[in-house]
């Protein structure tokens, strides 16, 4: 699986997801800077991580949405090729409009840094496949804006159509019906909020993270 990690300015996550990707595939991704406009050749995957790109300026993930690069995300997840966006990569996807609805602050405007407890809403996504529908899972988070907001038509949509990947087994922000994750039409792009790469390993505390990405492998084979 060939992947590739795109970088903004104030991006801190991305060699988090980078580590991901190799542990899980055992290959190193391709770090890509936001200023180009053309991605590696050949890419299965592509990451957009977490963070504060651009300081968050405007509001979050909107000026990264306008980087050259994000023109040749879209068009390869246009192609097919699969992308992950992870926190401050989940607001980027939406501001893109690769996603619907909007990353909003969150209830009680109070950062949210820590592990929370996860229900897999689908597991029928390839991102979600190493788990059960219903699966309790537990994985951290760590923003201020990721109150998922979108209109009644669009949730039921999303509802309807199994888009929602992924839930918040509480409130943790005010998410409308406790959305944390979900995939496009085409179930080739997904943005999530919780931060998978960091529970890939034992010494993070858990390992409930790492079958997002071997999910992705699998179905990437």
């Amino acid at each position: 699986m060939k992947s590739a990690v795109i970088v903004f300015p104030g991006s801190n996550c991305d060699r988090d997801l980078a580590v991901a990707f190799r542990d899980v595939t055992g290959h190193e991704a391709a770090m890509v800077w936001h200023g180009e406009t053309e991605l590696p050749e050949g890419l299965d995957v592509i990451g957009v991580p977490g963070g504060f790109s651009y300081g968050d300026y405007l509001r979050s993930g909107a000026m990264a949405a306008r980087s050259p690069v994000m023109r040749a995300v879209a068009a390869a997840a246009a192609r097919g090729v699969a992308v992950i966006g992870v926190c401050n990569g989940f607001q980027v996807l939406t501001e893109a409009g690769m996603l619907p609805g909007a990353l909003m602050r969150n209830a009680g405007l109070n950062f949210v840094c820590r592990d929370v407890d996860l229900t897999v809403a689908n597991s029928q996504t390839m991102f979600t496949s190493k788990y059960a529908d219903g699966q309790a899972i537990r994985i951290p988070v760590a923003h201020h804006d990721g109150n998922f907001s979108a209109d009644a038509e669009t949730l039921d949509r999303l509802e309807g159509e199994g888009r929602v990947a992924f839930r918040y087994a509480g409130d943790v922000n005010g998410s409308a019906r406790d959305i944390a994750g979900i995939v496009n039409d085409a179930g080739n792009v997904l943005g999530l909020m919780p931060h998978p790469e960091r529970m890939i390993d034992a010494v993070h505390g858990g390992t409930d993270g790492r079958r997002v990405f071997e999910g992705l492998l699998e179905a990437l084979a």
